[in-house]
């Protein structure tokens, strides 16, 4: 139980400080960007030394199906760790809806930091393109820095938080970036309860895509192993 309460804190932060900066910035020019990106980054390498210890810090359902794929976890706990982060991500993306509209703060993303392809035009298969990609890199990142074979010892969760920050300069104005099934559930089912519709609509994206990322991040991981031991 300890396992999947860390992973449900793990994404409520994740969400709560990622989003939230997302939703105060608005990831307008640079500045914005670079404040987003650095904000999911740095929430990754906190709860990486917060929670890693309990959980392994995935807070996101496609670095739990790579984990799962590479038989690091079994089937009820990678459903158990899911709706754990599904959980988290509501949670946190309800969490901003109190303080924002507590505070009658202006959201400057317009659905609590949801995700949407407003930087592709609108383009469904650009969309699923950019976060197979996205996904790809940080999960193979992911699988590479904690294999046995790494050895990178302590900076692990740094070098992870680091390659996150990477992905979202990147991303955010292509789809927002999410490379996280949770980290979009969340705020879009928050939108949608306060009205906004759209980001659930195109929800599935970033749920396909991600997912998609993993596995193929899973399968090239296991490749590679498989070779470097010949």
């Amino acid at each position: 139980m300890k396992k999947f309460i860390a992973e449900l804190i793990g994404t409520c932060v994740l969400v709560t400080f990622g989003c939230g900066t997302a939703m105060i910035t608005g990831c307008e020019h640079w500045g914005g960007y670079l404040l987003t990106a650095l904000a999911f980054g740095l929430v990754i390498v906190g709860m990486a030394y917060c929670v890693g210890n309990i959980s392994g810090c995935h807070i996101n359902p496609a670095v739990s199906l790579a984990v799962f794929m590479n038989k690091g976890m079994s089937g009820k706990d990678f459903g158990l760790y899911v709706l754990a982060q599904c959980l988290g991500a509501w949670l946190g993306g309800g969490i901003l809806a109190l303080i924002f509209g507590v505070a009658e703060i202006e959201d400057a993303t317009g659905g609590f930091g949801s995700n949407g392809l407003a930087g592709v035009n609108g383009n469904v298969i650009a969309g699923l393109i950019v976060e197979v990609v996205l996904t790809f890199v940080f999960v193979l990142v992911i699988l590479g820095v904690t294999s046995k074979k790494a050895n990178h010892g302590s900076f692990g969760g740094l070098i992870i938080g680091l390659t996150l920050v990477l992905i979202h300069i990147f991303g955010i104005a292509l789809t927002g970036t999410s490379v996280n099934p949770a980290r979009s559930f969340g705020p879009a089912l928050v939108a949608l309860i306060a009205g906004n519709a759209e980001p659930i609509k195109v929800l599935w994206i970033f749920i396909v895509g991600p997912l998609a990322g993993a596995a193929l991040a899973a399968g090239v991981h296991m490749f590679l192993e498989k070779e470097a031991a010949k």
